[in-house]
């Protein structure tokens, strides 16, 4: 049994030879595909004897590709990388709760779930890792700055000072 590695960078198998020459005759794998036959050693399916008809024999993939879309190994196309955007609006509205606390709140959230998101599938999103963190680190700062401001009486007295 074989198992390949595809475009995203994934393992697809066990498959039988029969199956691996169906994938190169419908362009899912070509002679640069990554191939390991029970467990040997990774290489390009191009160096395996028994597919050697089967690759001479299939069609090259199209030249040009409609913008956005990749092909890969395995010949299954994905969409361009999308951005995350709890991540975005988490760090936004983590900015925006430097001056009102429950926006804070809400964008720390949104932070740690784009977070998750960006960790579980790194391939589907162009945002960085870093947007979450700065939201999650600005939110926190913003909620522990607020709590200090209730807990230390400073919002009362800013209450007492404000004209009425």
């Amino acid at each position: 049994m074989y198992k390949i590695v595809g475009g995203d960078q994934r393992e697809y198998g066990p498959a039988t030879s029969d199956q691996i020459r169906e994938w190169i005759a419908s362009g899912r794998a070509n002679g640069q595909t990554l191939a390991s036959f029970e467990g040997s050693p990774w290489k390009p399916l191009s160096t395996y004897p028994e597919f050697a008809d089967t690759l001479r024999t299939a069609s090259p993939p199209p030249l040009a590709q409609p913008p956005g879309v990749y092909p890969t190994s395995v010949g299954q196309a994905y969409m361009g990388t999308q951005t995350n955007n709890f991540a975005v609006a988490g760090l936004v509205l983590s900015v925006l709760g430097l001056c009102c606390s429950p926006l804070a709140l809400v964008g720390l959230i949104l932070s740690v779930v784009g977070l998750v998101q960006i960790s579980q599938s790194p391939q589907t999103y162009s945002t960085s890792k870093v947007v979450p963190i700065l939201g999650i680190v600005v939110g926190c700062l913003a909620v522990i700055g607020s709590i200090f401001v209730f807990t230390s009486g400073a919002f009362s007295e800013m209450m007492k000072n404000m004209p009425r």
